[in-house]
């Protein structure tokens, strides 16, 4: 089984794309933990509704293209999500693999860990929460030093949602 970390987003109806999300992914892998979910600005687009951000830690036996692609394509589909030339604009959710075990891959479908982590607050604080003591592959900065670099006063965390998530899909751990 591999170890896999999957970033989690969505500006349109969010609580309940995000969860849907959750609730489809844990029936196709097994989810080990969800983060935090929080509360954030659209990046570059302060007129856009504001997005719903989480990492779910997951084991599975897809490698990761496969993962990507009949895992996380197909819940993105089923929730409606519609790709145009806007890499933007809303959506009802974005599924991203963002690490697998310590592959590190630059193709034209996956980069591995992904390069937004170390430049975006809702990826890497979520990350570093289940993670801490993760060395990003190929990068070797930890994920607390990674995080500790970044700005955390956009980012409101949604407790009571996120501890409603995490009940719903059988984690009532407290992270």
């Amino acid at each position: 089984m591999a170890r896999a970390f999957v970033s989690v987003g969505s500006n349109i109806k969010p609580a309940q794309n995000v969860r849907q999300a959750i609730l489809r992914l844990a029936l196709q892998t097994r989810i080990v933990a969800v983060s935090t979910v929080y509360c954030t600005g659209a990046v570059g687009r302060p007129e856009q509704p504001p997005y719903y951000n989480c990492v779910a830690e997951i084991e599975t036996e897809a490698p990761p293209l496969v993962l990507k692609q009949q895992v996380l394509r197909r819940i993105e589909a089923d929730l409606g999500r519609e790709r145009g030339d806007d890499k933007y604009a809303p959506r009802t959710i974005d599924l991203d693999l963002v690490v697998y075990d310590d592959l590190v891959i630059e193709t034209d479908d996956l980069t591995l860990p992904d390069p937004q982590i170390v430049r975006r607050p809702f990826l890497a604080i979520p990350l570093c929460e289940l993670a801490p003591g993760l060395t990003l592959p190929g990068l070797n900065r930890s994920m607390e030093e990674v995080a500790a670099a970044l700005p955390r006063n956009s980012m409101k965390p949604l407790e009571n949602y996120t501890l409603h998530l995490r009940r719903e899909i059988g984690h009532g751990f407290e992270q």
